[in-house]
């Protein structure tokens, strides 16, 4: 008789995704305007180094700094690192290096990528000069990428005498700027969680206890926060709890089809030693309060509860759940 298969631990891809919505100062927009027309900015610092990117805040006094100088669109590579396999996004969809270049006129350098036909055609100290590219809207990316050149003055950009002051005035200028941040993930939820979310398939809450303090937690976390032990010995909670803190949202969030105002509480599950979160319904936001005794609603075909609604009882007694709030 062989004996039963663990069950699988869950795995699922995850990703987490939202736009940065940022203002930009007087540099920022000078430096971001002048890419969209072609042209690199710096500025210069109180003791005279020229820094690209520019900053708006002197590194070493902290002062402001206005004095902007236009650099040239060739430079040096300073270090690079080769990226074999380029994810979404990036400059190149094809393999190409990531480099520090210091720019003609520039102290600092600046990160972007070099199109290259591999790792061997890049080294410290190659000339390189910016590949603008073929429409641009005041973005980083106006630079498509930076591409290997031959020594010699620069065929655009300011003369080799050193940058050249700039007024920073260009017409239309870019204020502000969308960033979008994004992290694609793969997510195991582990052992504990595993078992907790599989439960809750079957509309059952499953916690595990400490074999130390014998506290029941829930969600379970694997190990104990406060012994530092595994948790093994699972228990069954629920299903009705007792909200022991609360918020009222009155944001409405993107693709949530709940309506404003609604209530989000922690909630302890009978039996457990950790409180939870549920949306709380059935009940107007503004009679939600600490102690209602709830239990959970699930909808049809749903893999966990949809929110928790009254159970109709007495409100719990404060020092009932206080060491849980």
């Amino acid at each position: 008789m062989t004996a039963a298969s663990p069950p699988e631990v869950l795995r699922a891809p995850l990703v987490v995704e939202f736009p940065f919505t940022r203002s930009l100062g007087p540099v920022q927009s000078a430096f971001l305007t002048g890419l969209r027309e072609g042209t690199v900015l710096g500025v210069r610092t109180s003791d005279g180094k020229v820094m690209v990117p520019p900053v708006e805040y002197d590194p070493v006094t902290a002062e402001e700094i206005r004095e902007l100088v236009e650099v040239s669109a060739t430079g040096t590579v300073t270090t690079w690192a080769w990226n074999e396999h380029p994810r979404r996004q990036q400059p190149l969809d094809t393999p190409f290096a990531w480099v520090l270049v210091r720019l003609d006129g520039a102290d600092t350098a600046l990160l972007h990528a070099l199109d290259a036909p591999g790792p061997d055609a890049v080294r410290t100290g190659m000339r390189v000069r910016v590949r603008w590219a073929a429409e641009r809207t005041g973005a980083i990316t106006d630079i498509a990428c930076f591409e290997p050149c031959d020594d010699g003055p620069a065929d655009d950009g300011p003369a080799d005498d050193g940058p050249a002051p700039h007024d920073g005035a260009f017409a239309d200028s870019v204020t502000g700027i969308v960033a979008e941040a994004r992290l694609d993930y793969v997510y195991s939820p582990g052992r504990a969680q595993t078992a907790y979310i599989n439960a809750l398939s079957e509309r059952r809450t499953v916690g595990e206890r400490c074999p130390s303090c014998h506290k029941v937690y829930v969600p379970p976390r694997g190990a104990c926060p406060t012994c530092g032990v595994a948790t093994t010995d699972r228990v069954e909670v629920g299903p009705a709890g007792t909200v022991t803190t609360y918020c009222i949202v009155n944001i409405k969030a993107k693709n949530l089809d709940i309506e404003v105002p609604y209530v989000y509480a922690h909630i302890a599950l009978d039996g457990a030693d950790l409180a939870l979160h549920g949306r709380i319904g059935g009940i107007p936001y503004d009679q939600v309060r600490m102690g209602l005794r709830v239990e959970p609603v699930w909808t049809e075909g749903g893999r966990y509860p949809d929110h928790y609604r009254p159970t109709g009882e007495p409100d719990a007694d404060y020092d009932a759940y206080k060491e849980l709030i």
